[in-house]
């Protein structure tokens, strides 16, 4: 099932964006369209560009079904047509990694060869340095950047969506193998809702905000 809309407003998409957990089974969405959902998702930004996500898509029924008792029964991870699980990986933060990613920007004529090599300087002399603590709070924001791309974009197309944090990352990690290197983010159930999510309240603007610096 297509439901591809480019000419969605921007405006009604985070406005109409809904945490949904009841999703209509019979909606399938292919591999092709979930590629380019997350194509569109990793448009996001990261830390020096050095694109530190990774996703496990889950859309065959019986390996969903194994996710639902790691999910604590929650039904949306059996139901709704796609489960994304957001990852970062620790690697990223290598030149390895940078200079992959440079490099491209160079052959695309985005970058000059010089900037290329001072940015790949600047992530050994500052990644180098850092903990492996720090490394993996940066994964958490990275990752929540992306993962709000990709709810945004799953609206744009008319796809539902939530993030989910209350799954079993120990069972997940055992039962699919991940290897150490990968940092749990968060989990994405993505389909089309059997019924509308409701609607919510935000504190005022007023309420959260503080200008230059009185708080």
């Amino acid at each position: 099932m297509k439901t591809l809309n480019r000419t969605a407003n921007f405006y009604d998409v985070i406005r109409e964006r809904r945490s949904v957990r009841l999703y209509d089974p019979s909606v399938k969405i292919t591999k092709e369209e979930i590629k380019e959902l997350l194509g569109e998702a990793i448009l996001a930004p990261s830390g020096t560009n050095l694109n530190p996500w990774r996703f496990m898509v889950f859309t065959e029924p019986a390996i969903k079904e194994k996710l639902l008792p790691m999910a604590s029964g929650q039904q949306q991870v059996v139901d709704a047509s796609a489960v994304i699980v957001v990852l970062g990986d620790m690697n990223a933060y290598t030149v390895e990694n940078a200079d992959k990613i440079n490099q491209r920007a160079v052959d695309a004529g985005y970058m000059p060869e010089e900037i290329k090599d001072r940015i790949n300087n600047s992530v050994q002399d500052y990644y180098g340095s850092v903990s492996e603590q720090i490394k993996k709070e940066w994964q958490m924001l990275d990752g929540g950047l992306v993962a709000m791309q990709l709810m945004l974009a799953a609206k744009a197309r008319g796809y539902d969506t939530v993030p989910m944090l209350g799954y079993n990352i120990e069972e997940f990690r055992k039962e699919f193998n991940v290897p150490e290197k990968l940092v749990n983010i968060l989990m994405i159930a993505v389909g089309k809702a059997r019924e509308p999510g409701f609607p919510s309240v935000r504190l005022g603007v007023d309420e959260v905000t503080y200008w230059n610096g009185n708080l």
